[in-house]
């Protein structure tokens, strides 16, 4: 495989490198965090100004048609700077569901709105047992005429105190765990019966629980099949995933940098402690974790364009592993390696370890993407 970067590419990487440089350093984050909702909207005009927000949407649909390489270079760019704008809610999960399910009645509707920036969305998928299996669903969605009534409950909704509209997952029937019967829905957040309550994550990100009592919708409420939609959840769920596996490796990039230009610095016994040649060794297994975990993301990326949807899932299953475990490494050695400085709210490199841990637990954690791996026969078996 090429690895290399095309031209368009580089100069897409440079052009958010460059904004998140200028209009991104910590103080900024925490000032971004303390506006309504949790993020910058300014922030956010930014990014659709530059076209960030429209990368994978279809020329024909107002964006420019980029793919999964892209969304990587973005992705990774947000995790250096500890991005907490919905940008992974919003354009890579949102928008995926409109582009590879939504109808040409949706897709006018909705995604010119998440190319101007003027529209965010929450992906409300998480019940309170479902863990990661994103089959378990009890929300129910029953016809009412040529509509729909949802009922039910979803929790930590990423973005869902703030968004504009929700990407609903229901059952249309059969049971709880069944893999037929499940439909995705378009949700207006202000619907009547839609009742949030927000809270911020450990990450510094936001998100809400989320219960919807007798929601209307229209027939044009459904994306794709409303009883198999199944395939499109696991889908985009695996895009996402892939958006988090480069998300991870950018933060863990910084994390590195900065673990290794403090150990630089801190003296102890009158020199600085990145003499110790234990302490290099840490420092190197870092970056080896680092490496790795970048080739896998790497891989994943390149897994989008497999035509088996059952090898592109294995392929993923076995990146979100690998980076599990790397992340966990570095994250817990950049502590380490601080000291007590670490672990305090003024010290960055803490806050890149909470993001990086909340990365590891979203849409499945590192032991259950290895039982996919192994129950698919694929790379780690």
């Amino acid at each position: 495989m090429d690895f290399d970067l095309s031209e368009e590419q580089r100069l897409l990487k440079e052009s958010v490198d460059g904004l998140l440089t200028d209009a991104y350093d910590f103080d900024a984050r925490k000032k971004y965090m303390k506006e309504k909702g949790g993020w910058s909207k300014t922030l956010w005009g930014k990014l659709a100004e530059q076209g960030l927000l429209g990368l994978p949407f279809a020329e024909a649909d107002g964006g420019f048609g980029a793919g999964a390489v892209e969304t990587m270079i973005v992705m990774e760019a947000l995790g250096k700077a500890l991005v907490v704008e919905p940008y992974l809610a919003t354009v890579v999960i949102a928008g995926g569901f409109l582009r590879h399910g939504g109808s040409a009645a949706q897709k006018a509707k909705y995604i010119p709105g998440i190319i101007d920036g003027s529209k965010t969305f929450g992906f409300a998928q998480l019940e309170k047992n479902s863990r990661y299996d994103l089959h378990d669903v009890v929300t129910t969605a029953k016809k009412k005429g040529d509509g729909w009534v949802i009922d039910g409950e979803k929790f930590v909704v990423l973005n869902g105190e703030n968004a504009d509209v929700l990407v609903v997952t229901a059952r249309t029937k059969g049971g709880q765990r069944d893999k037929s019967g499940i439909g995705v829905f378009l949700v207006p957040a202000d619907a009547k019966g839609v009742t949030k309550k927000g809270y911020p994550t450990q990450d510094g990100l936001h998100a809400a629980d989320i219960t919807l009592t007798n929601v209307e919708v229209g027939a044009d409420a459904a994306i794709g099949d409303g009883e198999n939609a199944l395939p499109l959840i696991e889908r985009v769920a695996d895009e996402a995933r892939t958006a988090l596996c480069a998300e991870a490796v950018g933060a863990m990039d910084e994390s590195l940098k900065e673990t290794v230009e403090y150990i630089k610095t801190r003296k102890q016994f009158g020199v600085a402690i990145g003499s110790f040649q234990s302490l290099q060794h840490r420092a190197a297994d870092m970056f080896v974790a680092l490496e790795q975990a970048r080739s896998m993301s790497m891989f994943a990326t390149m897994a989008s364009d497999f035509d088996d949807a059952k090898e592109r899932s294995s392929a993923v299953a076995a990146a979100k592993v690998q980076v599990g475990k790397s992340l966990k490494f570095v994250g817990q050695q950049s502590i380490q390696l601080h000291g007590g400085i670490g672990m305090t709210m003024e010290a960055k490199i803490g806050h890149y370890f909470k993001r990086l841990t909340m990365i590891e637990n979203t849409l499945g954690d590192t032991d259950y993407h290895l039982r996919r791996v192994s129950e698919g026969g694929g790379l780690l078996a």
